[in-house]
C-alpha cells in the first residue's frame, strides 16, 4: 500500500502525444495518485516549473519544437536547484542510455506495462520522499542554528551593554550617558559614510569606552574640582584597565572595543594620552568616540558638574576643531546637531 505522502506529489507528464498523457494520467489516477499536471507542448516546461511545485517529471523523448533530451538539459541547468527526477518515455534504447547519461534517474518503455510504470514511479517518489523529508529537516536545523545563534549574539551584546552600563555607574547616576555616546557615535559613522558593518559595531563597542573606571577609586573619580598631578596620572589610567578587561579576544566588537577604550584619550594635534597619537593615525572609531563622548559628557549633569549649554559646547567644539578633535567630524557634528539633540532625548537620564 502506497504512504499517501507519495499520492499527493506532484506528478508532471510532458508528451506531446495526447493519447499519451491521457493513458499516464488514467494509470497513475487509478493508482490514488492526486496530482498530476500534463504538458503537450514541450515549451510550457520552463513556465510549469517557475510556477508549479512538481516532483518528478515523466518525458517523452521525441517531441516537436524541444525534445526530451534539451527539456533534461534545461532541467539540469535552468531548474537544478530543484534536484527534479525524471523518468523518461521511449522504445528505443540508445535514447535510453543518453537520458540517463544527460541526467533522468530512470525510464519507462513504449508500449507501457502498468506494473513497470507504476513501480518506476512509486520507486522514485519514495526517494523524492526522503530527499524532501531531510531537505526539511536540514532547512529546520539551519533556522534553529540561525536562532540560538542569534540568542548567543543578543546575550553577548546585553552583557557588554551592562558592563558598559557597570563602568559608567561609578560616575553617572543613570548610565544613559554610555547609549546617547554610543548612537551618536552610530550616527556620525553612518553620516561620513562608514559601512553597515563598523556602524553596528561602533554602536556595540562604544559603550565600553569608560570600562576601566572600575579600577578608579571613588575618591578620584568622583572628587569636587581639580585633579592633582598625580591624581590625573591615576585617572588617565583607565585607559590601560580598560585595554587589560577587553583585550586578548579576537570577536571584531571587542577589537573595537580595544582601540575606543584604549585611544579615545588621543587628540587630533597629538597631545593626548596615552600614546600620544596624531592624527589619522588615532583609529577612526576611537577619534568618532572621543567627540561624542566629551559633547554629551558637557551636555550632561554630573556630581562635580552642571550642564553645559549647548551654545557654549559648539563654541569649544570650534575652538578645539584640529587641536582635540579632527576637523571634519567637528564639521558634520556641526551639522548633525538636530539629530543629536533628537538622541539626547531619545535617551535623557
Amino acid at each position: 500500500m502506497k504512504k499517501p505522502e507519495l499520492l499527493q506529489m506532484p506528478i508532471l507528464i510532458v508528451d506531446d502525444n495526447v493519447a499519451n498523457t491521457n493513458l499516464l494520467s488514467f494509470m497513475l489516477e487509478d493508482e490514488g495518485y492526486e496530482n498530476i499536471i500534463s504538458l503537450n507542448d514541450s515549451r510550457d516546461v520552463r513556465s510549469t516549473l517557475e510556477k508549479e511545485s512538481v516532483d518528478l517529471m515523466i518525458l517523452d523523448i521525441r517531441m516537436p519544437h524541444i525534445d526530451g533530451f534539451e527539456i533534461i538539459d534545461i532541467v539540469q541547468n535552468e531548474f537544478d536547484h530543484l534536484k527534479l527526477p525524471i523518468i523518461v518515455v521511449t522504445a528505443e534504447d540508445s535514447n535510453r542510455e543518453r537520458a540517463l547519461h544527460l541526467g533522468a534517474v530512470d525510464f519507462v518503455t513504449k508500449p507501457f506495462v502498468n506494473w513497470e510504470v507504476m513501480l518506476r514511479i512509486t520507486n522514485t517518489l519514495q526517494n523524492r520522499f526522503y530527499y524532501n523529508r531531510e531537505l526539511s529537516r536540514s532547512a529546520e536545523l539551519e533556522e534553529l542554528v540561525k536562532h540560538r545563534t542569534k540568542e548567543i549574539e543578543e546575550t553577548q551584546l546585553e552583557i557588554v551593554r551592562r558592563l558598559a552600563i557597570a563602568g559608567e555607574y561609578r560616575d553617572n547616576e543613570t548610565g544613559m550617558h554610555v547609549l546617547r555616546m554610543s548612537h551618536m557615535c552610530s550616527h556620525i559613522a553612518k553620516t561620513i559614510g562608514c559601512d553597515d558593518e563598523f556602524n553596528e559595531l561602533i554602536l556595540r563597542a562604544s559603550p565600553l569606552h569608560d570600562v576601566g573606571k572600575i579600577g578608579i577609586s571613588d575618591t578620584i573619580l568622583l572628587k569636587e574640582g581639580p585633579l592633582t598631578p598625580e591624581e590625573r596620572l591615576i585617572m588617565e589610567g583607565h585607559v590601560n584597565i580598560g585595554y587589560e578587561i577587553l583585550s586578548g579576544h579576537h570577536s571584531k566588537l571587542l577589537n573595537m572595543a580595544v582601540e575606543i577604550a584604549f585611544y579615545h584619550h588621543e587628540k587630533w594635534d597629538g597631545t593626548g594620552y596615552p600614546s600620544k597619537l596624531k592624527g589619522k593615525s588615532i583609529p577612526l572609531s576611537a577619534r568618532i568616540a572621543a567627540l561624542c563622548d566629551v559633547v554629551d559628557a558637557l551636555l550632561s549633569k554630573r556630581p562635580y558638574k552642571e550642564p553645559w549649554p549647548l551654545s557654549r559646547v559648539v563654541d569649544l567644539l570650534k575652538e578645539e576643531s584640529g587641536a582635540h578633535f579632527e576637523p571634519g567630524l567637528v564639521n558634520v557634528f556641526l551639522q548633525e546637531l538636530d539629530q543629536i539633540e533628537v538622541i539626547r532625548s531619545n535617551f535623557s537620564d
